[in-house]
């Protein structure tokens, strides 16, 4: 009974010390007032999140009524005195408090920790999906590119920064400090963003091998023990193999492209002799659409899926026979790329390269996929075999695939997979041929 009296006291203490704030009209007390909101809401249970942010969406909604007559005075006289009224009252009150609590001493760290809290009941109350917009909407603005320093994180950045890399890797797990080292040794590189309030918490950071050639298998390149390549004039190649965000409340914040671009640049200013930028990707999610039926949206089947690649397509589903024997039973048999059938082997082929190089586009299309494309890459070859983890045979087959990056090309390629085009090498376009 006490237990459940402190916690409404808590509760009650932040809604209050919330109006406080938002009514607060002078600059004198906002910083006292904005940390009086992050201490109390730090004592809140996470049973308490979706009352505290059902109250915001309650309580400070734009009125219905005024945002009608603002707009249409607007419509009436599209003058800037009635479009600055209508951009006021549509913003909700809720906004200007977050920018507020941004006033706290630590008020950038809360508000991201309230959105990270925010998005685990997010399933479960889907209408705190305009609390969630607002935060999003201002988290965008905050944690713009332009604010964030690139920084390469080594074998001599803070503790602090290595472990939350291990922490974090979503990718290729890191397995340990020996792993770390090497990944970290003269022929690797990695690269992180950081805020200035936020100066040892890297936000998403990418790992780069640096090598003579494009791989086409991720082990030499997650291997603690692999060799490394000494000298620099072999270094013809940068491979990005992992990108991971550290922050889960900074879901749908863009911050990976703007590293990847700032880190060929950089590099290419390092090593003058890197010729080639690629990636080194899974595709999670292929065999998860090859056992659904490999379909695609109207808008693909009708643009793209001509007759001669239907049929290409269902006799490669014949020729896996995923009917007979599901996906997980054949993996529970042993089965192993190296021991895989030609006719396994071209179906699987056939099968990605339609995945990826027709359906990518599309709103339910391959994350990995519509990250790189969407940030001006091009699918250049996908390689057998390329992750034989039980992860990468789960998902993929074991099939991985490179991404390139023409830095000469990047804003064409941007432009064209922002009008639905995917461009592909003639290598993938022969894998989906009959």
């Amino acid at each position: 009974m006490l237990e459940k009296l402190a916690k409404a006291r808590n509760l009650s203490k932040v809604n209050n010390a919330v109006k406080r704030l938002i009514s607060e009209r002078g600059e004198s007390n906002a910083v006292s007032m904005a940390d009086e909101v992050v201490n109390n809401y730090r004592k809140l249970g996470k049973d308490q999140h979706v009352q505290f942010f059902t109250f915001l969406f309650e309580k400070f909604n734009p009125d219905a009524d005024a945002v009608m007559k603002a707009a249409q005075n607007y419509a009436a006289e599209a003058n800037a005195r009635n479009y600055v009224r209508l951009q006021r009252i549509v913003e909700a009150p809720r906004q200007e408090l977050f920018r507020r609590l941004n006033r706290a001493s630590e008020g950038t760290a809360a508000v991201v920790q309230m959105r990270r809290d925010l998005l685990q009941v997010l399933d479960k109350k889907p209408e705190l999906t305009a609390v969630d917009f607002d935060m999003r909407h201002l988290l965008s603005s905050w944690f713009n590119p332009g604010f964030l320093k690139m920084h390469r994180v080594d074998w001599k950045s803070p503790a602090e920064v290595l472990e939350k890399l291990i922490k974090h890797e979503a990718v290729h797990a890191i397995d340990g400090w020996d792993d770390l080292r090497r990944r970290l040794q003269p022929d690797r590189r990695c690269f992180a963003f950081f805020h200035p309030q936020l100066p040892n918490e890297p936000l998403i950071f990418v790992e780069v091998a640096l090598l003579p050639e494009i791989p086409s298998v991720i082990t030499p390149l997650v291997d603690k023990k692999a060799d490394t390549v000494d000298q620099v004039n072999q270094f013809k190649v940068a491979a990005f193999y992992s990108i991971s965000n550290c922050e889960s409340g900074l879901r749908g914040v863009s911050m990976g492209n703007f590293l990847i671009k700032r880190v060929a640049e950089q590099l290419k200013a390092e090593f003058p002799g890197l010729k080639t930028f690629v990636t080194l990707s899974p595709i999670p999610g292929f065999i998860d659409w090859v056992s659904a039926g490999a379909g695609f949206s109207d808008a693909v089947s009708t643009e793209r899926f001509k007759p001669a690649l239907r049929a290409a397509r269902d006799q490669a589903l014949t020729h896996l026979n995923l009917d007979a024997k599901s996906w997980s039973e054949r993996l529970s048999a042993g089965w192993h790329p190296d021991e895989a059938s030609q006719k396994e082997k071209d179906a699987l082929l056939c099968l990605v390269s339609m995945y990826l190089g027709l359906g990518s586009a599309a709103r339910e299309g391959n994350p990995v996929a519509k990250f790189h494309l969407g940030n001006g890459a091009k699918l250049h070859q996908i390689n057998w075999a390329g992750d034989l983890s039980r992860k990468g045979l789960r998902q993929s087959a074991g099939l991985m695939v490179n991404y390139l990056y023409d830095l000469a090309n990047v804003e064409e390629n941007h432009e064209r997979f922002a009008n639905g085009e995917i461009v592909y090498s003639k290598a993938v376009g022969r894998l989906m041929q009959p």
